[in-house]
This record gives C-alpha cells, structure tokens and sequence, in this order.
C-alpha cells in the first residue's frame, strides 16, 4: 500500500497537491455512530417531544373514553375546554398524569421505531436493490412496520398503564386507585395477570405500524423531497414542514385505531372479549364517527409532538455526529 506523506524538502505546491488529493477521501468517509448512542438519541428526543406535548395526549385520552359504554357521562368537548376542566376539576397535575411511564414508553418505544429506522432501511435496500422512486417507498414502509412491531412488543406494559393513569377521573378529595407508577404497574398485574400488561397488543401494533409509518416514513420521504425540489436546504424550515407534514398523515391514518387501543386497553377485565368486540360496540352504539374522537387533540398533540420531536431529534444527531467525527 502507498501512502502519500510529505517531507521537509517537499515544495508547497506539491504538498498541497498532496492534501488536495487525501483530504476528500477523509472528508467524505462515514462517520460510524454506535447503534447504541442512535437508540438513546432518538428516545431523549422522544422523551424532551413527550413533556412538552404531554397535556395534549391526556386530552386526547379523556375525549376518546368519554361517552363509551359503561363509562360516566360525556364531561369535556373540545381540546382547550377540556384542557381547562381538567385543570379546573382535578388541578393542573392531572394533565400529566402518567407522564412516568410514559417516560419509560418512549425510551423503550421511539428509541427503537426512530432510532433503529435508519438501520433497518439501510439493511433492507442492500438486500433487495432497490433504487427507484416505488421500490424505495416500500422499503421506507417495510422497515417502519418492522420497527414500530419491534418497539411495541417491548414497550406494551408502559403503554397499558400510561392510559390507566390519564384515563382515571379523579374529583376533588378522591383518591387515586394508584399510589404510583410501580403500584400502577403491580395492580395490573395482580388483578388481570401478564395478559394485562399485554391487553391490547394487536390493536396497538397496528395503530403504531401505521403512526410509524405515517411519522417516520411520511418524514423521511417529505423531508427528502423537500430538499431535491430545490426550494429548501437540509435546516430547521425543511425539518419544520416536513414534521407537520407527518402529524397530519399521522393522525388521519391512525385516529380509529387508536381510539379502539385506547378504550380496549382502559377496559375493566372482561369488559371485551377482544379489539374487534370493542370496535363493533362503539360502531353500533356510537356510530362511525365515535372512531375520530379526540381527533383536534390528536391532531393538535401529534402536530406539536412531531415538530418538537424532529428538531429535537435533527440537532441531536447534528450534535452526535460532530463529536464522534472530531
């Protein structure tokens, strides 16, 4: 092997000729950032996106049980209302019940659907080749589903009592049926089982293939687009529309499923015999529209998480990337 070296007798023309000709090959060599630091850089991001826009998801669960079967009468309409009654009702602290687990949601949730998409995306395209507009869309897409099934099966528990806890409706001199997060998380189980921290699993997977898909890859593609139109440079603006881009995608796509996650999952035991009985029950009871409830809170909550959580993310990395190139 040649290595190009200078020695104190070398011209100034010819060392720079020299460094011209390494330097490129230095400069554009990948810089390898650890699967591990990826995973935690995308669940801080999550997690600094999640108690900015906590309230909002607390909104969006209260408005999506209200009105179900069984359950106590419709309190709240409309996200500021309800936002409001709440703070109103059960004090300002009641809208980020749940935030704990929640925590622990996104460090095991988006850490592996966001933090692990770019991995996976990569893997897939060297094994199928592919290289047009279509083919590289459905690799997006596969590697979406892949992540967010993966993220959900080892999230599941923290999102089971995440909605048991922003779920409950607690009046002034009540006493919450949790004591805490780990006391949320042992009633669970004591009272339904493993099942229980397991309840809803299936309606959740395809609810969040479809936020994955809808966020991630409507982001990746949108943010990738933005740039080869010409009108935007890879910055905040391009990060900017492209999040708000995904939000609405997000939500349009996602709003039934999730109302049936959420509602199956705050069931009592035995309340349903599965998702589909949920979802047949709130179409014959509620009608059809009962599946787009909350969805100005979800759409607002999921807008506001992904802008948060795309410039979040993008400086992060920014940030990531600079130190393990120095």
């Amino acid at each position: 092997m040649v290595v190009a070296t200078t020695s104190p007798t070398t011209s100034p023309a010819t060392a720079t000729a020299v460094k011209s000709a390494v330097n490129p090959a230095v400069r554009n060599r990948p810089i390898h950032v650890p699967f591990t630091v990826q995973l935690l850089t995308a669940g801080t991001a999550a997690c600094i996106a999640d108690i900015m826009t906590f309230p909002l998801d607390t909104v969006k669960v209260r408005l999506q049980v209200q009105g179900e079967a069984g359950s106590k009468a419709v309190m709240y309409n409309g996200v500021f209302r309800t936002v409001f009654g709440i703070a109103r009702d059960e004090g300002p602290k009641a809208l980020y019940n749940g935030i704990i687990p929640g925590l622990q949601r996104q460090m095991a949730f988006s850490a592996i659907r966001i933090g692990a998409y770019e991995t996976v995306k990569q893997k897939y395209i060297k094994m199928s080749g592919a290289e047009g507009t279509f083919t590289l869309l459905g690799v997006r897409i596969a590697a979406g589903v892949t992540t967010g099934t993966i993220a959900i099966l080892s999230a599941q528990p923290t999102d089971v009592v995440k909605i048991r806890m922003q779920a409950e409706l607690i009046k002034p001199g009540e006493k919450s049926r949790y004591n805490g997060v780990m006391h949320a998380y042992k009633t669970v189980f004591r009272e339904e089982g493993i099942a229980g921290l397991y309840k809803g699993t299936a309606p959740n997977i395809a609810r969040n293939c479809i936020i994955n898909v809808g966020e991630t890859v409507v982001y990746d593609a949108a943010k990738d687009g933005l740039i080869a139109s010409g009108y935007f440079v890879d910055g905040i603006p391009c990060h900017f529309t492209a999040a708000v881009t995904a939000g609405f995608c997000a939500t349009l796509l996602a709003s039934p499923v999730d109302v049936i996650k959420t509602r199956f999952m705050n069931s009592p035991k035995g309340r349903y015999r599965g998702a589909m009985q949920c979802a047949l029950e709130t179409r014959r009871n509620e009608g059809v529209m009962a599946f787009y409830k909350g969805f100005s809170a979800s759409f607002t909550r999921l807008v506001a998480w992904n802008v948060c959580l795309w410039l979040t993310y993008e400086q992060l990395k920014k940030g990531v990337l600079a130190f393990y190139k120095s």
